[in-house]
């Protein structure tokens, strides 16, 4: 892959090492085989696997698994970990190699030694459905659906509806004293109040940040369509039309809440989807770097290019209406409230150049990407838009594999989803 890529870029040399070195980090300092069969993730600055992460760090990998038995294998053995971990606690994000006690064990929450982090994000259950389902149909692979798979995804789906239920069904609750607002939530750990719309609730944002209403938008979209994958899955490999139904059902009711209560008029951009609400009428509107976004949607199968509240509300996000939308000398594009005020994240401009059908619009971010990584050869969290010589995370694998996803989309090569 790298060789055909490169050969698309003959004429941009930088991008085309940048590509090989970034593809090449994340699997030589990341992944870690285990005897189990089972594959452990790190970060890449950080020592423990989120489910998240992990599964977004080895998704360009997808396009190797059909002609790579150690790939499809690696890919196949990180599901099983992942699955594991949820069988262990749904509400974790980020998970030990060991049962060794490390990571946030004073957070006031139901902390064990497997646990990293308990912050609880809807799109960390999703994120492995998703990479389950992404290579079973790139590869043929069905070696990751197995009894645990089946176990989990039914815990899954138990704790996405008690959760559609946080105000009355829920026991999860999270506190981190001493610690940032945005690392810790209101109401002695229960969040702030929200009334059944038929979404599910979230703590915490993709960034790890707390949700400020607790219905996260884009996230209750990936939801939706790893569920309508769980479904297919549950159908075509385990013959199970109960589990089938359920998910169905499930994405059904977290759907018509998302057509109800997750759009809303603006006054400049007409209807588009809000970032958060909390049912009652409150609405946050932004965008974060993080993915999910509402920038993503297309690129998670929500929605495409075409749908009017989508192009709306890219024009929303893309814009300084967007409270986290930053323009400097050295770049403007979407950041985060994880990072410094004005500071621009290379997983957003990846992913604008993702989910854009403008193939010179692809060209012009991924030049933007080669002139901010202050001469590392590799992408970060966020960058300062003034300097990009001013970064966070010299290692961030994540941000690393989503540019390199975009130059191989650039150049043809892309996942089926």
């Amino acid at each position: 892959m790298i060789g055909k890529v490169q050969l698309e870029l003959a004429g941009s040399p930088k991008l085309a090492k940048m590509f090989e070195d970034c593809l090449i980090n994340t699997i030589g300092t990341t992944i870690s085989r285990k005897p189990d069969g089972t594959t452990f993730v790190i970060t890449g600055d950080i020592p423990a696997m989120w489910l998240r992460d992990s599964a977004a760090q080895v998704r360009p990998y997808l396009l190797l698994a059909a002609e790579d038995p150690e790939m499809e294998a690696m890919i196949a053995g990180l599901v099983r970990r992942q699955m594991n971990y949820i069988l262990l606690d749904p509400y974790a994000n980020a998970f030990n190699e060991e049962a060794n006690g490390k990571g946030h064990q004073s957070d006031v929450t139901e902390m064990g030694p497997w646990l990293w982090e308990r912050k609880y994000e809807i799109d960390s259950l999703a994120y492995p459905l998703q990479l389950s389902y992404l290579l079973w149909k790139n590869s043929g692979c069905v070696t990751q659906f197995d009894e645990s798979y089946r176990r989990a995804a039914l815990e899954i789906i138990k704790l996405w509806r008690v959760e559609q239920h946080h105000e009355t069904e829920s026991g999860y609750r999270f506190q981190r004293l001493d610690a940032p607002l945005t690392d810790t939530l209101p109401r002695e750990g229960k969040g702030t109040e929200t009334v059944y719309t038929g979404m599910t609730w979230s703590g915490f944002r993709p960034s790890d940040d707390a949700c400020e209403y607790g219905y996260l938008i884009p996230s209750n979209m990936f939801a939706v369509v790893t569920l309508r994958y769980l479904e297919e899955i549950a159908q075509e490999i385990y013959r199970d039309q109960e589990l089938a139904e359920a998910a169905r059902k499930l994405a059904a009711e977290i759907n018509q809440g998302i057509q109800e209560y997750g759009i809303c008029d603006h006054p400049v951009y007409g209807r588009i989807y809000a970032y958060e609400t909390d049912g009652q009428g409150q609405y946050n509107l932004m965008d974060d770097a993080n993915v999910p976004s509402l920038l993503s949607l297309p690129y998670l199968g929500y929605t495409d290019e075409s749908d009017e509240v989508y192009r709306n509300t890219r024009k929303f996000i893309l814009s300084e209406n967007n409270p986290y939308y930053y323009k400097g000398a050295a770049a403007e594009g979407i950041g985060s409230p994880h990072t410094p005020e004005g500071y621009i994240w290379h997983i957003a401009l990846s992913m604008q150049g993702l989910t854009s059908p403008e193939r010179s619009e692809k060209a012009r971010l991924l030049q933007l990407i080669q002139d901010t990584d202050a001469g590392t050869g590799l992408t970060h969290e966020g960058f300062c838009a003034e300097d990009a010589g001013k970064f966070t995370r010299p290692w961030f694998s994540w941000s690393n594999m989503l540019f390199s996803e975009l130059v191989m989309d650039y150049c043809g090569f892309r996942v089926l989803k």
